[in-house]
């Protein structure tokens, strides 16, 4: 749809030192193109300020990839909305699925998270997925509208344009395997009905990206689909001639 505009968001996850991160921007920056798709880089903690720093003069913009809902508190470890303001951070990565994983966070969580993202100026990225047994059990909808509707819970309706979601598979997330650009397709038009459900015109605005082995060589098909207006990128965000070859994937289709 041209009103959305194309956003590529790379997840570092637990990589990158703060050299490694200027050595990254110093190649990956001169490549993004003047106009078009969004970007975000989406750094550890510690290099978030080294990358808002080297990204000030670009059209390159920076995420967190986690916070706690509280602006403050006794919450050893957590990092809140006002310090990563404080910091120029423009967005934040809420669910992922490493984040539901491994470190226990839930719908409950994430439905205080998301409002609170929004009321501190941040862009959430709010990341949903089935894993492998629900895929093969054709649970997908059935999870989809579960994490849907109780993440966005206490969103208000005209504030849920402003949120991005991805879709991703947790079967195709550092496995090797990628949903088909039909699979992310039909995954993604499914989300943004649920949206629709709750404001037509909030469906037809949100941006909802794809997640899940993204590569060069796949972007440009999985991005050119009607619903997919973008990407979460893992493994292949850690180069930057890869990365920067899949932001100029999402260019000619826009």
């Amino acid at each position: 749809m041209a009103d959305r505009v194309p956003l590529l968001a790379a997840n570092w996850k637990m990589h990158k030192t703060i050299e490694e991160t200027e050595r990254f921007l110093a190649d990956f920056l001169p490549r993004v193109p003047d106009a078009g798709p969004e970007v975000v880089i989406c750094p550890p903690f510690l290099s978030l300020r080294t990358a808002v720093e080297h990204c000030a003069q670009s059209r390159t913009r920076v995420a967190a990839q986690n916070m706690h809902e509280e602006p403050e508190g006794a919450f050893t470890g957590e990092v809140s909305p006002p310090m990563l303001v404080e910091l120029g951070v423009d967005g934040v990565i809420l669910g992922h699925s490493e984040r539901r994983q491994y470190f226990g966070e839930t719908d409950e969580a994430l439905a205080r998270k998301l409002p609170a993202a929004l009321g501190a100026g941040l862009e959430p990225i709010l990341c949903v997925g089935e894993n492998e047994s629900q895929r093969d059990s054709d649970e997908t909808e059935g999870v989809l509208t579960r994490q849907i509707e109780a993440d966005l819970a206490h969103v208000p309706d005209d504030r849920l344009a402003d949120v991005v979601i991805a879709y991703e598979p947790i079967w195709a997330i550092g496995t090797g395997r990628t949903a088909t650009p039909d699979q992310a397709q039909e995954a993604i038009a499914t989300i943004r009905g649920l949206i629709e459900n709750r404001s037509a015109d909030a469906a037809g605005a949100i941006r909802i990206l794809y997640g899940g082995s993204v590569k060069p060589d796949n972007a440009a098909e999985l991005i050119g689909r009607a619903d997919v207006d973008g990407a979460l990128v893992g493994g292949a965000s850690l180069d930057p001639g890869d990365f920067a070859a899949i932001v100029q994937a999402a260019e000619p289709s826009r």
